[in-house]
C-alpha cells in the first residue's frame, strides 16, 4: 500500500475514489497535519502505487476494510478518523458499520448514507441504461471500458474531471443514447491550467494512470453487486459513530443518485450526524475545487472531536 502522509498525532485517513489516487487529498494533508493530526492518504487497492489484484472478486469493501484495519495495526493505532470521497465515501460509511471500534468519526463528501439498496446495483443501472448512457452500467461490463480509457488516458481524465466539477452539469452526459462510449458522452475539457487544477497536478495523476491503466479502478464498479450481497449480513442498525457531511452545491451524486431528500434520509440513519454543510459553487471534486472551504470545514469538524 502506497501512502502520502504528513504530521504526527491521532490519525486521519483520507480515502479517494475513481479515477483518483490518494494524491487528490494532497492539499488537505498539510492543513490537517498543521492542526496536530497525522494525515494519511493511501492509494486504495487497484490504484497508483498500491497492489492491484486480478479480478473483481478481490475488490469488495470487505477486502478494502481489511487493508485499512491492517494499516491501523501497522501504525499502532486503535482508531482513526476516516474522510471519504466517491468510492472512498461509500467505504467510509461501511467502515463505520463493520468495524465501528476502529472508527473515531467519519467525514464524508457528497455521498450520503442511504442504507442498502432494495435491488442489486447492476439491475438498477441496467434499467437506467436502457433509456440513456449511464457510466455505472458502462463500467460494469468487463473489458470494453478498460481499453477505451487506457487508449486515451489524458483525454479521459481531463474530460471527466471537468465534467464532475462545478464548471459543468455532469448529468448532461445522460443526454447521450445507450451504447455511447464514455469519451463521447463527456464534454471537451478546456485547456489546463484551470482555476482549481494546475498542469503539474494533472500531470502527476495522468502519468500514474498511463502507467497503471484503469482496470484496478474499474474493478470497484464490477464488485458493486458483490458488495450489495455482502451488505445483507450487516446488522440493520444506524451508523453509530460521530459523522460529518459536506457536499458540493452542484454535485452530481446529490442531484442524480441520492433520492429526493438525501439529507433527511441520512439523518434518519445516522443519529450522531453533527453537520451537513454545502460548499457553494462546487461539484464533485471538493478537495481540489474548493480547497479553502474544504480545509476550513475539515478543521472545524476535527476541532469538535
Amino acid at each position: 500500500m502506497h501512502l502520502r502522509e504528513q504530521g504526527s498525532g491521532p490519525p486521519v485517513i483520507f480515502l479517494h475514489g475513481f479515477p483518483h489516487t490518494g494524491f487528490v487529498w494532497h492539499r488537505q494533508l498539510a492543513a490537517v497535519a498543521a492542526a496536530g493530526w497525522h494525515a494519511i492518504a493511501p492509494d486504495l487497492r487497484g490504484f497508483g502505487g498500491t497492489d492491484a489484484p486480478t479480478g473483481p472478486a478481490a475488490y469488495t469493501n470487505v477486502d478494502s476494510i481489511a487493508d485499512l484495519t491492517g494499516l491501523l495495526d501497522q501504525l499502532g493505532a486503535d482508531r482513526a478518523v476516516f474522510v471519504g470521497l466517491d468510492f472512498g465515501a461509500v467505504l467510509t460509511w461501511e467502515l463505520a458499520l463493520r468495524v465501528p471500534d476502529r472508527v473515531r468519526a467519519v467525514i464524508v463528501c457528497n455521498n450520503p448514507y442511504l442504507g442498502r439498496a432494495p435491488r442489486r446495483p447492476s439491475e438498477i443501472w441496467a434499467r437506467m441504461a436502457r433509456r440513456h448512457f449511464v457510466h455505472l452500467h458502462h463500467f460494469q461490463q468487463p473489458g470494453s471500458a478498460d481499453a477505451e480509457l487506457a487508449g486515451a488516458p489524458r483525454e479521459f481524465l481531463a474530460r471527466v474531471y471537468y465534467a464532475l466539477s462545478g464548471d459543468y452539469h455532469y448529468l448532461d452526459v445522460w443526454q447521450h443514447p445507450p451504447g455511447t462510449r464514455y469519451l463521447d458522452a463527456l464534454p471537451v475539457a478546456p485547456p489546463l491550467p484551470w482555476p482549481w487544477l494546475s498542469e503539474a497536478e494533472f500531470e502527476l495523476l495522468a502519468s500514474t494512470f498511463e502507467r497503471t491503466g484503469f482496470t484496478g479502478g474499474l474493478n470497484w464498479y464490477r464488485a458493486l453487486d458483490r458488495n450489495w450481497e455482502l451488505g445483507a449480513a450487516l446488522p440493520d442498525a444506524p451508523v453509530a459513530v460521530p459523522a460529518f457531511f459536506l457536499y458540493g452545491e452542484r454535485d452530481c451524486d446529490m442531484e442524480g443518485f441520492s433520492g429526493m431528500d438525501p439529507i433527511g434520509t441520512m439523518r434518519a440513519r445516522v443519529p450522531d450526524l453533527r453537520a451537513a454543510d454545502m460548499v457553494a459553487d462546487a461539484g464533485h471534486l471538493l478537495p481540489l475545487e474548493r480547497t479553502g472551504a474544504t480545509d476550513a470545514l475539515l478543521l472545524r469538524y476535527l476541532a469538535e472531536l
